[in-house]
């Protein structure tokens, strides 16, 4: 059975559930492909799909550009006992004839969500050679980056400190407990510096905040050294900023309309079986593993709001939080929010007894037709590194003729 481009648009901007599965390879899926697609490759599907689609009779659609897939696609996940699997009607070609939007790179519409953000809040940022400047001057800075630890450790900026995403409201002051001194936040590219930084100045840090103008790409184009294999981590602060940090996180979640939750509530979602649910636990893995709540995978905030096509491919979905301190899940969850998903935070810490051990994660997707970034790693082109970041500038202007992503910025 075949759903035309029109009808799966239709969906999406009548916030209906739906899956719009890409079948190709990462670096084929990563030519071009609509906003709200997720990839699953044909070879991943009966490993992926159902952790990445929970609910068994959420409607799929599926897809290739001519590679004829679809079909082989169809009969695993008919298999796998998925019941409303559809494929779009003349593939990727069809999308494209409908005259509807193709989008490049992967992970594309978190990213197009942060451009859109610094578009509307003007999130201050500083170029590399500002940095540079006041590195060398010994000025009272604190470089935070915002990626994983492992990125983190791959190349950093000289001094920088790792402090992934959802750990930066939590965490900044204690790495900055001085007021006046400048807080700099940096990724590879642009994305998490830019919610990096605006995650600090919505929850109202009396720092200055910056964001590092186009990441480690920037440091490197403009000629600037790296470090590599650091080990340097923000350390938690003490119980009164905690304290301090919850209030101004669940201010932010409050602004972008995250609903909280008891554990009695969270029942009554999972036992919807009309709705898909997803449930992560946002905190730094090693976290996750001394102790989670039952049912909860692992999704570091910060890579959650990068990655939400990969953790949340069912587009409508509601994901619900979990964090034992708070300022985690209420800073993850008030971007989700505004990148349109219906989010809850469990409320307290977590209650009963926990599981231990890390995140059961499905084997690696493999290096067959994985798209090479060029933000990861210290060999990347430097040519390859400005088209990046010539796309990323480009992606507001896409959002608009799209027109169905129904994002808000606070």
């Amino acid at each position: 059975m075949s759903v035309t481009a029109k009808d799966i648009r239709k969906a999406l901007i009548a916030r209906e559930e739906i899956a719009l599965i890409d079948l190709r390879e990462e670096a084929d899926f990563a030519l071009g492909h609509p906003l709200f697609a997720a990839q699953i490759p044909l070879r991943r599907i009966n490993t992926e799909a159902e952790w990445r689609i929970p609910r068994k009779d959420t409607r799929i659609v599926v897809y290739d550009n001519g590679e004829d897939l679809t079909e082989a696609a169809l009969v695993h996940l008919r298999a796998l006992g998925f019941t409303q699997v559809e494929k779009l009607a003349g593939g990727l070609s069809g999308w494209k004839s409908a005259g509807y939007e193709l989008f490049e790179d992967v992970n594309s519409y978190s990213k197009a969500f942060g451009e859109l953000v610094e578009h509307r809040r003007h999130t201050p940022s500083l170029p590399a050679q500002d940095v540079q400047a006041l590195i060398e001057e010994k000025a009272d800075i604190a470089i935070l980056d915002a990626r994983r630890f492992d990125e983190y450790a791959t190349m950093s900026i000289p001094g920088g400190i790792s402090s992934p995403g959802a750990e930066l409201v939590l965490r900044a002051r204690a790495a900055a407990p001085d007021p006046d001194t400048t807080i700099i936040v940096n990724c590879a590219g642009r994305t998490r510096s830019i919610i990096g930084a605006q995650s600090l100045v919505n929850a109202g840090l009396p720092n200055r905040v910056y964001a590092l103008r186009n990441g480690t790409i920037g440091w490197t184009l403009a000629g600037q050294g790296l470090e590599t294999g650091q080990q340097r981590r923000a350390a938690l602060p003490d119980a009164p900023l905690v304290d301090e940090a919850r209030a101004k996180a669940r201010e932010v979640a409050y602004r972008a309309g995250v609903k909280r939750i008891t554990p009695e509530e969270l029942d009554h979602l999972r036992a919807d079986k009309t709705r898909t649910l997803y449930q992560y636990d946002v905190r730094l893995p090693e976290d996750y593993a001394a102790g989670h709540i039952p049912g909860f995978r692992n999704a570091q905030g910060g890579q959650l709001v990068q990655e939400t096509d990969h953790f949340a491919p069912v587009r409508a979905a509601r994901i619900v939080l979990a964090d034992d301190l708070g300022p985690r899940a209420d800073m993850t969850a008030s971007w989700l929010a505004q990148l349109g998903w219906e989010v809850y935070v469990l409320a307290g810490a977590p209650q009963g007894d926990l599981e231990t051990g890390p995140d059961a994660a499905p084997a690696p997707r493999g290096q067959e037709g994985r798209y090479k970034r060029p933000y990861e790693g210290t060999d990347n082109a430097a040519a390859a590194m400005q088209a990046y970041l010539d796309w990323e500038y480009g992606l507001v202007a896409q959002l608009e003729r799209d027109g169905t992503h129904g994002f808000y910025v606070i």
